[in-house]
Protein backbone atom coordinates (compact mmCIF):
# COMPACT_ATOMS: atom_id res chain seq x y z
CA UNK A 1 0.00 0.00 0.00
CA UNK A 2 2.84 2.45 1.23
CA UNK A 3 4.30 1.42 -2.66
CA UNK A 4 1.11 2.80 -4.54
CA UNK A 5 0.76 5.38 -2.18
CA UNK A 6 4.52 7.03 -3.32
CA UNK A 7 3.30 6.47 -6.96
CA UNK A 8 0.53 8.18 -6.73
CA UNK A 9 1.85 11.32 -5.09
CA UNK A 10 4.68 11.12 -7.74
CA UNK A 11 2.37 10.78 -10.98
CA UNK A 12 0.51 13.66 -9.22
CA UNK A 13 3.28 16.10 -8.26
CA UNK A 14 4.19 15.61 -12.03
CA UNK A 15 0.86 17.48 -13.63
CA UNK A 16 1.50 20.56 -13.01
CA UNK A 17 -1.80 22.93 -15.37
CA UNK A 18 -5.11 22.14 -17.03
CA UNK A 19 -3.49 19.81 -20.32
CA UNK A 20 -4.99 22.95 -23.29
CA UNK A 21 -6.36 21.00 -26.06
CA UNK A 22 -5.99 24.94 -28.48
CA UNK A 23 -6.10 23.90 -31.95
CA UNK A 24 -6.40 20.27 -31.45
CA UNK A 25 -8.93 18.87 -34.27
CA UNK A 26 -10.39 15.69 -34.45
CA UNK A 27 -10.73 14.16 -38.11
CA UNK A 28 -13.21 11.14 -39.29
CA UNK A 29 -11.61 8.80 -41.66
CA UNK A 30 -13.75 5.64 -43.31
CA UNK A 31 -10.92 2.79 -43.86
CA UNK A 32 -11.76 0.92 -46.54
CA UNK A 33 -9.13 -1.69 -46.96
CA UNK A 34 -6.58 -3.75 -44.21
CA UNK A 35 -3.73 -1.52 -45.05
CA UNK A 36 -6.04 1.65 -43.89
CA UNK A 37 -7.08 -0.49 -40.36
CA UNK A 38 -3.29 -1.52 -39.99
CA UNK A 39 -1.71 2.15 -40.51
CA UNK A 40 -4.49 3.71 -37.98
CA UNK A 41 -3.49 1.25 -35.52
CA UNK A 42 0.25 2.10 -36.28
CA UNK A 43 -1.10 5.63 -35.08
CA UNK A 44 -2.80 4.30 -32.40
CA UNK A 45 -0.27 2.46 -31.02
CA UNK A 46 1.92 5.67 -31.32
CA UNK A 47 0.05 7.52 -29.15
CA UNK A 48 -2.98 9.21 -31.18
CA UNK A 49 -5.86 9.34 -29.12
CA UNK A 50 -8.64 7.96 -30.83
CA UNK A 51 -12.35 8.28 -29.77
CA UNK A 52 -13.33 5.16 -31.98
CA UNK A 53 -12.10 2.37 -29.75
CA UNK A 54 -12.19 -0.46 -32.55
CA UNK A 55 -11.24 0.31 -36.05
CA UNK A 56 -13.36 -1.86 -38.61
CA UNK A 57 -13.92 -1.61 -42.55
CA UNK A 58 -16.38 0.63 -43.59
CA UNK A 59 -16.62 2.63 -40.31
CA UNK A 60 -16.24 6.11 -38.86
CA UNK A 61 -12.83 6.91 -37.44
CA UNK A 62 -12.65 9.39 -35.45
CA UNK A 63 -9.03 10.59 -33.94
CA UNK A 64 -7.86 14.10 -31.98
CA UNK A 65 -4.73 15.03 -33.70
CA UNK A 66 -2.35 17.68 -31.80
CA UNK A 67 -1.15 20.49 -34.07
CA UNK A 68 1.97 19.12 -34.16
CA UNK A 69 1.01 15.71 -35.53
CA UNK A 70 -1.23 17.13 -38.27
CA UNK A 71 1.38 17.00 -40.62
CA UNK A 72 2.81 13.48 -40.01
CA UNK A 73 -0.84 12.15 -39.88
CA UNK A 74 -1.94 14.14 -42.99
CA UNK A 75 1.15 12.86 -44.89
CA UNK A 76 0.38 9.28 -43.49
CA UNK A 77 -3.16 9.37 -44.56
CA UNK A 78 -2.19 10.90 -48.05
CA UNK A 79 0.40 7.63 -48.18
CA UNK A 80 -2.43 5.05 -47.93
CA UNK A 81 -5.09 6.74 -49.62
CA UNK A 82 -7.21 8.51 -46.73
CA UNK A 83 -9.43 10.70 -46.89
CA UNK A 84 -9.05 12.65 -43.72
CA UNK A 85 -12.43 14.70 -42.75
CA UNK A 86 -12.23 17.66 -40.18
CA UNK A 87 -15.34 17.47 -37.97
CA UNK A 88 -14.17 19.82 -34.82
CA UNK A 89 -11.85 22.39 -35.65
CA UNK A 90 -10.60 23.13 -32.16
CA UNK A 91 -11.04 20.59 -28.99
CA UNK A 92 -10.28 23.05 -26.69
CA UNK A 93 -12.94 25.88 -27.94
CA UNK A 94 -15.21 22.89 -27.05
CA UNK A 95 -14.41 22.46 -23.90
CA UNK A 96 -14.16 26.44 -22.90
CA UNK A 97 -18.10 26.39 -24.02
CA UNK A 98 -19.01 23.13 -22.26
CA UNK A 99 -17.70 24.34 -18.93
CA UNK A 100 -20.30 27.17 -19.22
CA UNK A 101 -24.25 27.32 -17.83
CA UNK A 102 -26.50 26.52 -21.02
CA UNK A 103 -27.71 30.36 -21.71
CA UNK A 104 -31.44 28.81 -23.45
CA UNK A 105 -31.96 25.69 -21.57
CA UNK A 106 -35.21 25.35 -19.76
CA UNK A 107 -35.37 25.73 -15.95
CA UNK A 108 -35.26 22.49 -14.11
CA UNK A 109 -33.93 22.01 -10.92
CA UNK A 110 -33.85 19.41 -7.81
CA UNK A 111 -31.87 21.48 -4.59
CA UNK A 112 -28.95 22.66 -5.56
CA UNK A 113 -28.74 21.04 -8.55
CA UNK A 114 -30.01 21.85 -12.09
CA UNK A 115 -29.03 20.57 -15.70
CA UNK A 116 -27.79 23.57 -17.57
CA UNK A 117 -24.53 22.87 -16.81
CA UNK A 118 -21.96 20.27 -15.66
CA UNK A 119 -20.98 19.12 -12.18
CA UNK A 120 -17.79 17.76 -10.47
CA UNK A 121 -17.25 14.59 -8.21
CA UNK A 122 -17.96 16.88 -4.73
CA UNK A 123 -20.93 18.59 -6.52
CA UNK A 124 -22.27 15.60 -7.19
CA UNK A 125 -21.76 13.45 -3.89
CA UNK A 126 -23.01 16.86 -1.87
CA UNK A 127 -25.90 16.77 -3.74
CA UNK A 128 -26.74 13.05 -3.20
CA UNK A 129 -26.39 13.81 0.43
CA UNK A 130 -28.92 16.82 0.36
CA UNK A 131 -31.11 14.34 -1.03
CA UNK A 132 -31.36 12.07 2.10
CA UNK A 133 -32.25 15.40 3.68
CA UNK A 134 -35.41 16.57 1.42
CA UNK A 135 -36.62 12.41 1.28
CA UNK A 136 -36.21 10.98 4.35
CA UNK A 137 -37.24 7.48 4.49
CA UNK A 138 -36.77 7.54 0.53
CA UNK A 139 -33.51 8.59 -0.05
CA UNK A 140 -30.32 6.79 1.63
CA UNK A 141 -27.01 7.23 0.41
CA UNK A 142 -24.59 3.88 -0.12
CA UNK A 143 -20.63 3.44 -1.06
CA UNK A 144 -20.12 0.52 -2.99
CA UNK A 145 -16.38 0.89 -2.71
CA UNK A 146 -13.29 3.04 -3.19
CA UNK A 147 -10.88 3.77 -5.72
CA UNK A 148 -7.53 3.66 -6.19
CA UNK A 149 -6.99 7.17 -5.16
CA UNK A 150 -9.65 6.46 -2.66
CA UNK A 151 -12.54 8.13 -3.57
CA UNK A 152 -15.87 6.68 -2.58
CA UNK A 153 -17.89 4.93 -5.71
CA UNK A 154 -21.23 6.81 -3.71
CA UNK A 155 -24.82 6.45 -5.01
CA UNK A 156 -27.95 6.37 -3.62
CA UNK A 157 -30.90 3.96 -2.75
CA UNK A 158 -34.05 4.64 -3.75
CA UNK A 159 -37.52 3.30 -2.18
CA UNK A 160 -40.67 4.56 -1.97
CA UNK A 161 -41.95 1.75 0.01
CA UNK A 162 -39.47 0.55 2.91
CA UNK A 163 -40.68 -2.06 4.79
CA UNK A 164 -43.89 -2.56 2.71
CA UNK A 165 -42.31 -5.43 -0.23
CA UNK A 166 -41.83 -8.57 1.11
CA UNK A 167 -39.00 -10.82 0.84
CA UNK A 168 -38.74 -10.34 -2.85
CA UNK A 169 -38.49 -7.36 -4.18
CA UNK A 170 -38.06 -5.98 -7.40
CA UNK A 171 -34.31 -4.03 -8.44
CA UNK A 172 -33.35 -2.07 -10.76
CA UNK A 173 -29.12 -0.45 -10.56
CA UNK A 174 -28.31 2.34 -12.81
CA UNK A 175 -24.53 2.58 -13.70
CA UNK A 176 -22.91 6.10 -14.60
CA UNK A 177 -19.69 7.74 -15.49
CA UNK A 178 -17.39 4.63 -15.76
CA UNK A 179 -15.76 6.65 -18.89
CA UNK A 180 -14.85 9.47 -16.90
CA UNK A 181 -14.79 12.28 -20.21
CA UNK A 182 -18.63 11.10 -20.49
CA UNK A 183 -19.59 13.83 -18.99
CA UNK A 184 -23.53 13.40 -20.29
CA UNK A 185 -23.57 9.99 -18.42
CA UNK A 186 -23.81 11.01 -15.01
CA UNK A 187 -25.73 14.67 -15.80
CA UNK A 188 -28.54 11.84 -17.12
CA UNK A 189 -28.18 9.58 -14.33
CA UNK A 190 -28.47 12.45 -11.68
CA UNK A 191 -31.53 13.33 -14.04
CA UNK A 192 -33.32 10.23 -13.61
CA UNK A 193 -32.75 10.34 -10.14
CA UNK A 194 -34.37 13.86 -9.85
CA UNK A 195 -37.57 12.27 -12.04
CA UNK A 196 -37.92 9.29 -9.84
CA UNK A 197 -38.24 11.66 -7.15
CA UNK A 198 -40.36 14.34 -8.48
CA UNK A 199 -42.32 13.42 -11.38
CA UNK A 200 -45.79 13.27 -11.54
CA UNK A 201 -46.27 11.51 -14.44
CA UNK A 202 -47.85 8.05 -13.27
CA UNK A 203 -45.68 6.01 -15.38
CA UNK A 204 -42.60 7.67 -14.16
CA UNK A 205 -44.13 7.13 -10.93
CA UNK A 206 -44.92 3.55 -11.70
CA UNK A 207 -41.71 2.77 -12.24
CA UNK A 208 -40.11 4.83 -9.34
CA UNK A 209 -42.06 3.71 -6.84
CA UNK A 210 -42.57 -0.33 -8.12
CA UNK A 211 -38.78 -0.93 -7.48
CA UNK A 212 -35.78 -0.39 -4.72
CA UNK A 213 -33.38 1.93 -7.36
CA UNK A 214 -29.57 1.47 -6.61
CA UNK A 215 -28.03 4.81 -8.79
CA UNK A 216 -24.11 5.29 -8.83
CA UNK A 217 -24.13 8.57 -10.82
CA UNK A 218 -19.91 7.92 -10.85
CA UNK A 219 -18.16 4.92 -10.83
CA UNK A 220 -14.73 6.34 -12.46
CA UNK A 221 -14.70 9.10 -9.49
CA UNK A 222 -10.84 9.11 -9.69
CA UNK A 223 -10.61 9.57 -13.47
CA UNK A 224 -13.90 12.10 -12.98
CA UNK A 225 -12.22 14.35 -10.54
CA UNK A 226 -8.55 14.26 -13.31
CA UNK A 227 -11.26 15.58 -16.05
CA UNK A 228 -12.30 18.87 -13.89
CA UNK A 229 -8.87 19.41 -12.42
CA UNK A 230 -6.21 18.41 -14.96
CA UNK A 231 -7.18 16.57 -18.50
CA UNK A 232 -11.05 17.48 -20.10
CA UNK A 233 -10.37 14.24 -22.62
CA UNK A 234 -9.42 11.63 -19.88
CA UNK A 235 -10.89 8.20 -19.95
CA UNK A 236 -9.23 5.28 -17.96
CA UNK A 237 -9.05 5.45 -14.10
CA UNK A 238 -5.55 7.02 -12.49
CA UNK A 239 -3.81 3.52 -11.66
CA UNK A 240 -0.17 4.11 -12.74
CA UNK A 241 0.52 0.46 -13.93
CA UNK A 242 2.62 1.96 -16.78
CA UNK A 243 6.28 3.29 -15.20
CA UNK A 244 7.57 3.70 -18.81
CA UNK A 245 6.58 6.91 -21.16
CA UNK A 246 4.46 6.34 -24.06
CA UNK A 247 5.94 6.89 -27.77
CA UNK A 248 4.09 10.17 -27.95
CA UNK A 249 6.46 11.49 -24.75
CA UNK A 250 3.48 12.35 -23.57
CA UNK A 251 4.16 10.83 -19.56
CA UNK A 252 0.56 10.50 -18.27
CA UNK A 253 -1.05 8.25 -21.07
CA UNK A 254 0.29 5.27 -20.00
CA UNK A 255 -1.49 5.78 -16.59
CA UNK A 256 -4.95 4.17 -15.93
CA UNK A 257 -7.13 1.37 -16.88
CA UNK A 258 -10.16 1.19 -19.37
CA UNK A 259 -12.58 0.18 -16.44
CA UNK A 260 -15.08 -1.14 -19.05
CA UNK A 261 -12.56 -3.48 -20.20
CA UNK A 262 -11.36 -4.68 -16.84
CA UNK A 263 -14.69 -7.36 -15.71
CA UNK A 264 -13.92 -11.06 -15.40
CA UNK A 265 -16.35 -11.72 -18.72
CA UNK A 266 -14.36 -13.08 -21.63
CA UNK A 267 -11.46 -10.75 -20.27
CA UNK A 268 -8.96 -10.05 -23.09
CA UNK A 269 -10.80 -12.09 -25.75
CA UNK A 270 -11.75 -9.52 -27.81
CA UNK A 271 -12.13 -5.07 -28.48
CA UNK A 272 -9.70 -4.51 -26.02
CA UNK A 273 -5.49 -4.18 -25.21
CA UNK A 274 -2.71 -5.46 -23.27
CA UNK A 275 -0.54 -2.32 -24.40
CA UNK A 276 -0.67 0.70 -21.59
CA UNK A 277 -0.07 3.10 -24.01
CA UNK A 278 -3.99 2.83 -25.44
CA UNK A 279 -6.80 3.96 -24.03
CA UNK A 280 -8.46 0.68 -24.02
CA UNK A 281 -6.14 -1.03 -22.12
CA UNK A 282 -7.83 -3.89 -19.95
CA UNK A 283 -5.43 -4.13 -17.43
CA UNK A 284 -3.09 -6.61 -16.10
CA UNK A 285 -5.40 -9.11 -14.89
CA UNK A 286 -9.45 -9.63 -15.15
CA UNK A 287 -11.30 -7.81 -12.29
CA UNK A 288 -7.84 -5.95 -11.08
CA UNK A 289 -9.27 -2.75 -10.70
CA UNK A 290 -11.00 -1.85 -7.58
CA UNK A 291 -13.63 0.23 -9.25
CA UNK A 292 -14.59 -2.99 -11.01
CA UNK A 293 -14.39 -4.94 -7.77
CA UNK A 294 -16.69 -2.70 -6.55
CA UNK A 295 -19.56 -3.01 -9.02
CA UNK A 296 -19.22 -6.80 -9.24
CA UNK A 297 -19.51 -7.41 -5.61
CA UNK A 298 -21.99 -4.95 -4.94
CA UNK A 299 -24.62 -6.44 -7.99
CA UNK A 300 -23.69 -10.41 -6.43
CA UNK A 301 -25.17 -9.06 -2.93
CA UNK A 302 -27.66 -7.12 -4.97
CA UNK A 303 -28.99 -10.12 -6.33
CA UNK A 304 -29.23 -12.08 -3.00
CA UNK A 305 -32.07 -9.28 -1.87
CA UNK A 306 -34.85 -9.95 -4.23
CA UNK A 307 -35.52 -9.75 -8.10
CA UNK A 308 -32.93 -8.04 -9.29
CA UNK A 309 -34.64 -6.92 -12.92
CA UNK A 310 -32.37 -4.13 -14.48
CA UNK A 311 -29.21 -3.17 -14.97
CA UNK A 312 -28.53 0.04 -17.33
CA UNK A 313 -24.98 1.67 -18.01
CA UNK A 314 -24.46 4.96 -19.27
CA UNK A 315 -21.85 6.01 -21.89
CA UNK A 316 -21.47 8.15 -24.34
CA UNK A 317 -21.64 8.91 -27.82
CA UNK A 318 -23.12 7.00 -30.93
CA UNK A 319 -27.08 7.22 -29.91
CA UNK A 320 -27.10 3.35 -29.67
CA UNK A 321 -28.42 1.09 -27.13
CA UNK A 322 -26.35 -1.99 -26.99
CA UNK A 323 -27.82 -5.54 -25.96
CA UNK A 324 -25.51 -7.93 -24.36
CA UNK A 325 -23.37 -9.69 -25.58
CA UNK A 326 -20.39 -7.24 -27.02
CA UNK A 327 -18.96 -9.78 -28.74
CA UNK A 328 -21.09 -11.69 -30.79
CA UNK A 329 -23.27 -10.48 -34.26
CA UNK A 330 -25.54 -12.31 -36.86
CA UNK A 331 -26.95 -15.41 -35.34
CA UNK A 332 -24.81 -15.87 -32.60
CA UNK A 333 -26.59 -12.74 -30.73
CA UNK A 334 -28.91 -15.22 -29.88
CA UNK A 335 -25.98 -17.15 -27.01
CA UNK A 336 -28.07 -14.61 -24.45
CA UNK A 337 -31.02 -16.59 -23.55
CA UNK A 338 -33.26 -13.91 -23.84
CA UNK A 339 -31.71 -11.86 -26.47
CA UNK A 340 -35.15 -11.53 -28.56
CA UNK A 341 -36.94 -10.43 -25.50
CA UNK A 342 -34.06 -7.66 -24.73
CA UNK A 343 -34.17 -6.41 -28.56
CA UNK A 344 -37.88 -5.95 -28.85
CA UNK A 345 -37.92 -4.15 -25.41
CA UNK A 346 -35.05 -1.58 -26.41
CA UNK A 347 -36.86 -1.69 -30.46
CA UNK A 348 -39.95 -0.05 -28.66
CA UNK A 349 -37.99 2.48 -25.84
CA UNK A 350 -35.94 3.66 -29.34
CA UNK A 351 -38.96 4.14 -31.49
CA UNK A 352 -40.42 5.99 -28.18
CA UNK A 353 -37.41 8.35 -27.83
CA UNK A 354 -37.74 9.36 -31.77
CA UNK A 355 -41.10 10.47 -30.71
CA UNK A 356 -39.60 13.23 -28.41
CA UNK A 357 -37.13 15.15 -30.03
CA UNK A 358 -36.18 13.31 -33.42
CA UNK A 359 -33.18 11.79 -32.59
CA UNK A 360 -32.22 8.42 -33.99
CA UNK A 361 -31.21 5.33 -31.94
CA UNK A 362 -29.91 2.39 -33.14
CA UNK A 363 -30.15 -0.92 -31.31
CA UNK A 364 -28.24 -4.06 -31.61
CA UNK A 365 -25.28 -5.83 -29.81
CA UNK A 366 -21.62 -3.87 -30.13
CA UNK A 367 -20.38 -6.35 -32.45
CA UNK A 368 -23.36 -5.86 -34.78
CA UNK A 369 -23.76 -2.33 -35.05
CA UNK A 370 -20.74 -0.81 -33.33
CA UNK A 371 -17.08 -2.92 -32.72
CA UNK A 372 -16.38 -6.03 -30.64
CA UNK A 373 -15.56 -6.09 -26.79
CA UNK A 374 -15.16 -7.63 -24.21
CA UNK A 375 -14.62 -7.44 -20.49
CA UNK A 376 -17.93 -4.84 -19.95
CA UNK A 377 -19.57 -4.35 -17.19
CA UNK A 378 -22.97 -4.59 -18.67
CA UNK A 379 -21.69 -8.01 -20.18
CA UNK A 380 -20.37 -9.26 -17.02
CA UNK A 381 -23.93 -8.50 -15.40
CA UNK A 382 -25.57 -10.42 -17.82
CA UNK A 383 -22.62 -13.21 -18.73
CA UNK A 384 -22.26 -13.55 -14.68
CA UNK A 385 -24.65 -12.12 -12.21
CA UNK A 386 -27.17 -13.36 -14.74
CA UNK A 387 -29.35 -10.12 -14.68
CA UNK A 388 -32.17 -10.63 -16.99
CA UNK A 389 -32.49 -6.90 -18.79
CA UNK A 390 -29.11 -5.50 -19.14
CA UNK A 391 -28.14 -2.52 -21.71
CA UNK A 392 -25.59 -0.18 -22.20
CA UNK A 393 -26.86 3.05 -23.67
CA UNK A 394 -24.41 5.55 -26.23
CA UNK A 395 -25.57 9.05 -25.54
CA UNK A 396 -25.60 11.65 -27.56
CA UNK A 397 -24.08 12.92 -30.30
CA UNK A 398 -23.21 10.99 -33.39
CA UNK A 399 -19.99 12.84 -33.53
CA UNK A 400 -20.22 16.56 -34.22
CA UNK A 401 -19.25 17.05 -30.65
CA UNK A 402 -18.13 13.68 -29.58
CA UNK A 403 -17.27 13.54 -25.68
CA UNK A 404 -18.09 17.39 -25.61
CA UNK A 405 -21.94 17.11 -25.46
CA UNK A 406 -23.13 20.86 -25.14
CA UNK A 407 -24.72 21.92 -22.53
CA UNK A 408 -27.62 23.34 -23.73
CA UNK A 409 -27.92 19.43 -25.00
CA UNK A 410 -28.34 18.02 -21.69
CA UNK A 411 -31.94 18.32 -20.61
CA UNK A 412 -33.30 17.41 -24.27
CA UNK A 413 -30.94 14.30 -23.93
CA UNK A 414 -32.37 13.53 -20.71
CA UNK A 415 -35.77 13.66 -21.38
CA UNK A 416 -35.70 11.43 -24.30
CA UNK A 417 -34.18 8.93 -22.32
CA UNK A 418 -36.63 9.14 -19.69
CA UNK A 419 -39.47 8.29 -22.39
CA UNK A 420 -37.33 5.36 -23.64
CA UNK A 421 -36.72 3.74 -20.45
CA UNK A 422 -40.81 4.64 -19.37
CA UNK A 423 -41.60 2.35 -22.58
CA UNK A 424 -38.79 0.20 -22.15
CA UNK A 425 -40.19 -1.07 -18.65
CA UNK A 426 -43.70 -0.79 -20.03
CA UNK A 427 -42.73 -3.54 -22.89
CA UNK A 428 -41.02 -5.68 -19.83
CA UNK A 429 -43.87 -6.10 -18.17
CA UNK A 430 -46.10 -6.78 -21.34
CA UNK A 431 -43.41 -10.00 -21.62
CA UNK A 432 -44.35 -10.79 -17.81
CA UNK A 433 -40.58 -10.17 -16.30
CA UNK A 434 -41.63 -9.10 -13.43
CA UNK A 435 -42.66 -12.28 -11.80
CA UNK A 436 -39.16 -13.03 -11.36
CA UNK A 437 -38.33 -15.60 -13.62
CA UNK A 438 -37.45 -15.59 -17.54
CA UNK A 439 -40.74 -16.09 -19.30
CA UNK A 440 -40.67 -18.99 -21.73
CA UNK A 441 -43.51 -18.40 -23.78
CA UNK A 442 -42.79 -14.69 -24.47
CA UNK A 443 -39.03 -15.66 -25.05
CA UNK A 444 -40.00 -18.15 -27.45
CA UNK A 445 -42.10 -15.65 -29.85
CA UNK A 446 -39.68 -13.24 -29.90
CA UNK A 447 -36.56 -15.79 -30.37
CA UNK A 448 -38.90 -16.91 -33.38
CA UNK A 449 -39.30 -12.97 -35.03
CA UNK A 450 -35.59 -12.41 -34.14
CA UNK A 451 -34.54 -16.16 -36.20
CA UNK A 452 -37.31 -14.74 -39.30
CA UNK A 453 -35.41 -11.23 -39.00
CA UNK A 454 -31.96 -12.79 -39.51
CA UNK A 455 -33.21 -15.23 -42.01
CA UNK A 456 -34.25 -12.15 -43.80
CA UNK A 457 -31.17 -10.33 -43.42
CA UNK A 458 -29.26 -12.86 -45.17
Amino acid sequence: MLFKTLIFFCFAGASLAYRSYENYKVYNVVPTSEIHIQMLGDLKKAGYDFWTDILTIGGNARVMVAPEQEQEFANYALSVGLKPNVTISNVQALINSQLQPATNARSSTLGSFSWDRYYSLAQIHSWLDELVTLYPGVVTTMVIGTSFEGRELKGIVIDFKKGERGNNPLIGMIEGGIHSREWISPATVTWIIKEFLTSDDPDVRFLAETFIWHIVPVTNPDGYTYTFSEDRMWRKNRNPVNYVPCATGNLDLGNGIDLNRNFNFLWMTTGASSNPCTQTYAGPSPSSELEAQAISNYVLRLKETGNFLYYFAFHSYSQMILVPYSHVSGQNVLEASNYADMYEIAIRGAEKLTARHGTQYQVGTSADILYEVSGSSFDWVKGVADIPIVYLFELRDVGEFGFLLPSEQIIPNNEEIMDCLVEMDKTTRQLSYYSGTVPMYASFISLATSILFLILMK
